[in-house]
C-alpha cells in the first residue's frame, strides 16, 4: 500500500508528540515521587545506561534531592558516560552533604581525610564525618577516631575505605574481598558496589547482584535496599514485587535513609 511522503511526516509528528507526552508524564512523576524516580535511575545505573539515570537524577537534583545530587557525583567522579571531571564531583558532594545527605558527607570526609583525588584538608574531613555520624553512620564515627592519627592502627575495612577515597580502587578491592571472606557485610556490600560499577575491578552485574544477596541474607540493610531495587525493577534479579517490598521493609526496619524512603513511596502508592 503506497503512503504519501506527507502522511508519513503527520505520523512522524504524532509518534514525537506521543514520546513527549510520556517523558513529560514521568518527569512529573518523578517530581511528585522522587524516591521512585530514584529507584528507576538506579535501575539504569545498574544496566550501565548511565545517560538515562544521568537523565532521572539531574531532573530531582534540581529538587535538592540529596540522593540524586550524591549519583550524579559518582557518575563524574568515576567518569560513568562522561568524562571524569573531580571538581564537578566535589561541588555536587558538596550540595548533596549540604542538603542532609549522609553518604555524600562521609564521602566528602574520606576525601579529605586521604588526599590524592581531592587536596587533604583535616579540618573539611572533621567537618563532614562529624555530619554523618551525627546521622548515626559508623563508618564515620570510626575514622573520626582515627583521623590525624597515622600511628593508630585501622581495621582492614577502614584501610579499604581509606585506599577507595584516595583513588586506589584495584587495591582497596582486593581489601574489600578478604573483609568480604571475612563475614564483613559492609565490606561485601562494597564489593559488590564495585562490581557494579567497574571500580577498580571488571563490571559484573552478576557477582554483584550475587554479593548483595548473601550480604542481604545475613541482614546488611544497605544490601537489603540493593536487593529491593533489583527485584522491583528485574535489574540483576528476576522482578519480582512481593519480594522488592519484603526487601525494603527488612531495610527500612534499620532505619537505612534511602528504603525509608522509598518504602513510605510505595506504600502512598498502594
Amino acid at each position: 500500500m503506497f503512503v504519501s511522503l506527507k502522511v508519513l511526516a503527520v505520523l512522524a509528528l504524532c509518534c514525537q508528540a506521543i514520546a513527549s507526552q510520556a517523558q513529560d508524564s514521568q518527569v512529573e512523576d518523578w517530581v511528585r515521587n522522587p524516591a521512585m524516580g530514584n529507584y528507576k535511575a538506579y535501575a539504569e545505573f545498574k544496566m550501565a545506561h548511565y545517560d538515562e539515570a544521568r537523565h532521572i537524577w539531574e531532573t530531582l537534583a534540581g529538587l535538592g534531592n540529596a540522593d540524586a545530587l550524591f549519583n550524579l557525583a559518582i557518575l563524574a567522579e568515576d567518569g560513568l558516560g562522561e568524562p571524569k571531571a573531580m571538581q564537578k564531583a566535589e561541588a555536587l558532594y558538596v550540595a548533596a552533604a549540604n542538603a542532609g545527605g549522609f553518604k555524600a558527607q562521609y564521602r566528602l570526609g574520606m576525601l579529605y581525610s586521604t588526599g590524592g583525588a581531592l587536596d587533604k584538608d583535616l579540618v573539611k574531613a572533621r567537618q563532614y564525618l562529624n555530619l554523618a555520624a551525627a546521622h548515626g553512620d559508623k563508618d564515620a564515627q570510626a575514622r573520626l577516631a582515627t583521623l590525624g592519627q597515622p600511628e593508630r592502627a585501622v581495621s582492614l575495612f577502614e584501610e579499604a575505605e581509606i585506599l577507595s577515597s584516595s583513588g586506589q580502587h584495584a587495591q582497596a578491592a582486593v581489601l574489600y574481598q578478604r573483609g568480604s571472606d571475612a563475614g564483613d557485610l559492609r565490606a561485601r556490600t562494597r564489593l559488590a558496589w564495585m562490581f557494579e560499577a567497574g571500580r577498580g575491578v571488571p563490571r559484573d552485574l552478576d557477582h554483584a547482584a550475587s554479593l548483595f544477596l548473601t550480604a542481604a541474607q545475613a541482614g546488611g540493610a544497605e544490601a537489603q535496599f540493593a536487593m529491593a531495587v533489583m527485584s522491583r525493577t528485574g535489574r540483576g534479579q528476576p522482578k519480582d514485587r512481593v519480594q522488592a517490598l519484603v526487601w525494603l521493609k527488612l531495610s527500612a526496619a534499620q532505619d537505612y535513609p534511602a528504603a525509608v524512603a522509598a518504602l513510605k513511596a510505595e506504600l502512598d502508592n498502594q
